[in-house]
């Protein structure tokens, strides 16, 4: 097979459809993100045309539209495992394949990486041969972080270029003949020409008669769409037809030939090729499998989920308590939250990619004397772990965390597994931390929320609970734990959240062995019913906790912490996640491979009593 920098464009053109034609057949089969990398192929065939993978740093924001560019990297025959456990991941992974730079899933962190590569390749003196190249979509332009690394690029001038894969929000909008013409010229050799020839007459030129031609420079500039761009000193080349083949090849060598940081702005259409994808529709960003010619989501499971039951407890809450408020992060219909939005567009938003404002805005509020309710999965929390110390903690706010996704995720891997919500928010002082374990649950813990004083974290999994006891739960206390049920030996299993179903599991498993074991729910873990705990550590005496979260740190971390404090003689044994980060895969199987599915914890108390 023939080097891509080999094909004509009529080639590349053909090429771009067919690997358009591969993720498409990909996804409806195995799930994954959809739209944005359908949206992105030639801009990616473009960037290997141009750049040399096997030199300069490939950097993908988010990464969740590398696909083209695993297949151009010798995965296309392994391109059928994708998101599949042992198969290629959803994103890219440096272990996976040397041409993947970096690992990313959350958004944001490219520009950063380039200037950091940059400042090592100039270190290096690498700068003839290598040059770092970041793509990045514009919902990625909404978190600060990328302001922060544009303000050092634009100070410190190294050679970078970034693609701005533009499929949603329009930066500015074309102006008529004349943005077209303008885009064209500065899409090509002309343009740059000009502008570096007249930034070399200035300087030999008196003010005086540079005075003039600045002001052109400057009107110049405003009628331009990268005029954000060029005040930040940072070159800009746009926009670009992004299904273009042509028009991206010229652009990006010419801002190759530039050495000097550079935007090439292209604008696409999300789904493209893909006719009932096409255009911004959330739905077709990250799917399931679905069958390609109706475009129907093929069904793996008719159970209520999580996020459903929190956003149906959220909604009768709020039409309830006119002070309840709530904010998202990019993820409307993720966290339940478009129902809200649409319902009560003036007290509910979504903030774009923007964890740490939506957190100190809704403090702010709280401090105004709302009610709100952050929601948010609990491995884009990390992002805002200041805010949730600085501004909800410290003032003591009465903020509500509605943490979902926690526990594992499945196919997304280890960038977005929910197992540290529980060890990172524990550490903190004034918060509290609870979990449901079913739909009755969920709603009760939501009535409990707005009542409570101080930050509170709620956390729930992806998808459905698993199934527990029909007994209705309790109203929730502070700190109050529920005996579930009462055993006739010395072995208890300690819920909490998700966790309850799995016991429950368990417990049939071993009484089918003739164990019969108690059961609790802790509800919260900090603090822990330290009552309730005292009394039953005089009839059982080994503790077994079930909860979907890391050990260190977890609630068994906190359990022996609690035994330690009253000297107690029970054995405490806790079937949660090893100190390592868990890899992509169908749920059902990584748990298995982590051996804390029902079978392999009831195996393993059957071996502690035999």
């Amino acid at each position: 097979m023939k080097e891509l920098k080999e094909y004509s464009i009529e080639e590349l053109e053909a090429y771009c459809e067919q690997i358009r034609e591969k993720i498409i057949q990909t996804v409806s089969h195995n799930g994954g993100h959809l739209s944005s990398n359908i949206g992105a192929v030639e801009l990616i065939v473009a960037m290997h045309y141009v750049f040399d993978v096997k030199k300069d740093p490939f950097i993908f924001d988010v990464s969740h539209q590398a696909y083209t560019h695993k297949l151009l990297t010798d995965r296309w025959d392994r391109f059928d495992t994708l998101r599949e456990l042992d198969g290629i991941s959803g994103y890219t992974r440096p272990d996976e394949s040397p041409y993947d730079y970096f690992v990313a899933g959350h958004s944001s962190t490219s520009i950063s990486l380039a200037v950091g590569a940059a400042k090592a390749i100039a270190l290096k003196n690498e700068q003839s041969q290598r040059l770092p190249v970041a793509l990045i979509g514009d919902g990625s332009l909404s978190a600060g972080m990328v302001y922060e690394a544009l303000n050092e690029l634009g100070f410190r001038r190294y050679p970078v270029v970034i693609i701005l894969n533009d499929n949603k929000m329009s930066i500015s909008k074309p102006i008529g003949a004349i943005s077209k013409f303008l885009s064209s010229a500065m899409a090509g050799d002309f343009y740059q020409k000009i502008k570096k020839t007249t930034e070399q007459i200035l300087q030999y030129l008196p003010e005086s008669a540079t005075y003039m031609a600045k002001k052109f420079e400057e009107s110049f500039k405003l009628i331009t769409p990268g005029i954000l761009f060029e005040e930040l000193g940072i070159d800009y080349i746009g926009p670009i037809d992004g299904h273009d083949v042509e028009s991206l090849i010229r652009a990006m060598q010419s801002a190759r030939s530039l050495k000097k940081p550079v935007i090439v702005h292209a604008q696409t259409l999300k789904g493209k090729g893909y006719e009932m994808a096409e255009g911004y529709y959330e739905k077709w960003h990250g799917v399931g499998p679905f069958d390609v010619a109706s475009g129907e989501a093929i069904k793996q499971g008719v159970s209520k989920n999580a996020t459903t039951m929190y956003s149906e407890a959220l909604m009768a809450l709020a039409k309830e308590y006119e002070n309840v408020v709530g904010v998202t992060a990019a993820m409307p219909s993720g966290t339940g939250l478009t129902p809200l939005i649409q319902a009560y567009p003036n007290r509910f938003w979504d903030v774009a990619i923007a964890e740490q404002h939506a957190v100190t805005s809704m403090c702010a509020m709280a401090k105004e004397g709302f009610k709100p309710y952050i929601s948010i999965y609990s491995t884009f929390l990390q992002r805002a772990y200041d805010q949730v110390i600085h501004d909800a903690c410290i003032l003591n706010l009465n903020v509500v965390f509605a943490i979902d996704r926690a526990g594992i995720v499945g196919e997304d891997g280890e960038t977005h597994q929910g197992a540290f919500d529980i060890a990172y928010l524990s550490a903190i002082p004034n918060m509290t931390l609870m979990a449901p374990r079913d739909e009755a649950s969920m709603h009760a813990a939501i009535q409990y929320s707005y009542h409570h004083k101080g930050p509170l974290a709620i956390r729930y999994p992806r998808g459905a609970f698993l199934k527990c006891t029909d007994t209705p739960p309790l109203p929730f206390e502070y700190g109050k734990a529920e005996v579930l049920k009462e055993g006739k030996n010395t072995i208890l299993l300690l819920g909490y959240g998700n966790g309850v179903g799995k016991a429950f599991a368990v417990s049939k498993i071993l009484e089918e062995k003739g164990i019969d074991v108690g059961i609790i729910d802790l509800r919260f873990v900090k603090p822990l019913d330290e009552n309730l705990l005292l009394e039953l550590c005089e009839h059982y005496c080994k503790w077994y906790v079930i909860s979907e979260s890391v050990k260190i740190g977890g609630v068994g971390s906190l359990l022996a912490t609690f035994k330690e404090k009253h000297v107690l003689h029970v054995k405490i044994k806790t079937f949660e996640y090893d100190d390592a980060f868990i890899t992509h895969g169908a749920t059902h199987l990584v748990e298995e491979r982590l051996g804390v599915t029902p079978k392999h914890i009831a195996e393993s108390i059957l071996k502690d009593i035999y």
